[in-house]
């Protein structure tokens, strides 16, 4: 399958953010421009969502978060028993190269995702090891207008299947949920689960309360998200009780702060829920710290000083 014309998707990645596509991709082969890249349309991936995929952050030209997220990927492909094509540190260098090659300077994603391979359609495994492979890059700016003033969510019921710590490409639950978000004007869709909140379409939730930090624990019901990670050690650094513990929908009217995380978003304040406004509508104080260790972790903070001084 031939997955774009190179130029129709050129078009389509200036958008509102002028998120524009990179040249060059890398395949489980070799490197390769975008236009060139082609699989038979009987491939796992396609027919099945048979694989699994990784979104890494690039700021100003550097990946962040690499390492944490390769390692995720190999655990997600172990558990669907996958083979990735290439050991960590060699796949870790090839996406190097990638950035360089595609001289990468601005804020941008990676995405990348490996599934079992081109077969004849059949739902056992194929009896041979041969997966696909790509990734490429995308400019990405940052959400600077959303983490500054916060974003508004609605809640909707957790229809997912249980495995919901693997990043598999089986997202179609999740796009319905962001695709209700969009229609009703929120930037996210909250998942509950028998009255629990489990996390976002596409982020982990936290509640804040009494100095707190509360968020659904790291079981087979949600993906650690990376950045997830991360504000469980900014926690720890800032002594800030970082409590996995799920808290419900009803204790979201007694919040008195509300954020998201994930690795495009970074930390957003939750400032509505449905018609319910999280201390008035501002974003909080615990939120603002976490935001600002984020920010000084990915080597944001200081390129933010030196451009407000030009």
């Amino acid at each position: 399958m031939i997955y774009s014309n190179y130029d129709y998707i050129m078009k389509l990645g200036k958008g509102d953010e002028g998120m524009t596509l990179k040249p060059y991709v890398l395949t489980e082969k070799s490197f390769f421009l975008y236009q060139e890249v082609a699989y038979p349309l009987e491939e796992r991936g396609l027919q099945f969502g048979d694989g699994v995929y990784e979104v890494v952050r690039i700021y100003h030209g550097k990946y962040f978060l690499l390492q944490e997220h390769i390692d995720r990927l190999y655990r997600s492909a172990e558990a669907i028993r996958l083979a990735v094509p290439f050991e960590k540190e060699d796949l870790i260098e090839k996406l190097e190269q990638l950035r360089k090659m595609n001289d990468v300077k601005e804020d941008a994603i990676v995405y990348l995702q490996v599934t079992r391979g081109s077969f004849p359609r059949a739902h056992a495994f194929p009896a041979e090891n041969r997966p696909n492979l790509f990734a490429y890059i995308r400019e990405m700016p940052r959400k600077l207008q959303e983490a500054e003033n916060g974003v508004r969510a609605i809640l909707t019921r957790d229809v997912r299947w249980e495995y919901c710590y693997i990043k598999s490409l089986n997202l179609l639950a999740n796009v319905l949920a962001k695709q209700e978000a969009a229609e009703r004007g929120a930037f996210e869709a909250i998942f509950y689960r028998d009255g629990k909140i489990t996390e976002g379409s596409s982020s982990n939730i936290f509640l804040v309360q009494g100095g707190k930090v509360y968020t659904h624990p790291a079981t087979e019901r949600i993906l650690n998200g990376i950045t997830r990670m991360k504000v469980k050690q900014f926690c720890d650094l800032l002594h800030i009780p970082f409590i996995e513990e799920a808290f419900s929908t009803e204790d979201i009217a007694k919040a008195d702060e509300m954020f998201l995380t994930s690795t495009t978003a970074s930390i957003i304040p939750i400032i509505q829920v449905e018609e319910q406004l999280i201390a008035g509508g501002k974003p909080g104080e615990v939120t603002r710290k976490l935001q600002a260790a984020y920010e000084e972790a990915a080597g944001l903070a200081m390129k933010n000083k030196n451009a407000s001084c030009k």
